[in-house]
């Protein structure tokens, strides 16, 4: 009885917390700017969650209002059966 609880918090754990990856992409040689851009697109066991989900650079910098792109960051947050991919830029 004793292992199957800790089977079934085991799974609780990993079903709840997740997993968040943040991989820088690129940098240039801009400046710094104070300008942060989004850009978002969710997964259920891989399929799109929307039928529009840009989660490209370009999108990212216009969500942010951004013109000169400083960097890129790729952020990834699993949760076994959800995957959210984020696309961050920063600049001015």
């Amino acid at each position: 009885m004793k292992k199957l609880l800790v089977v079934v918090v085991a799974l609780a754990t990993l079903i709840l917390v997740g997993c968040t990856t943040v991989a820088p992409i690129t940098a240039t040689s801009n400046p710094l700017g104070s300008k942060v851009g989004e850009a978002k697109g969710t997964y259920l066991f891989g399929i799109p969650l929307g039928f529009n989900m840009d989660m490209g650079i370009q999108k990212a910098a216009q969500n942010g209002g951004i013109s000169k792109i400083s960097t890129v960051d790729l952020k990834v947050k699993n949760l076994v059966v959800l995957t959210t991919i984020t696309t961050v830029v920063t600049g001015k």
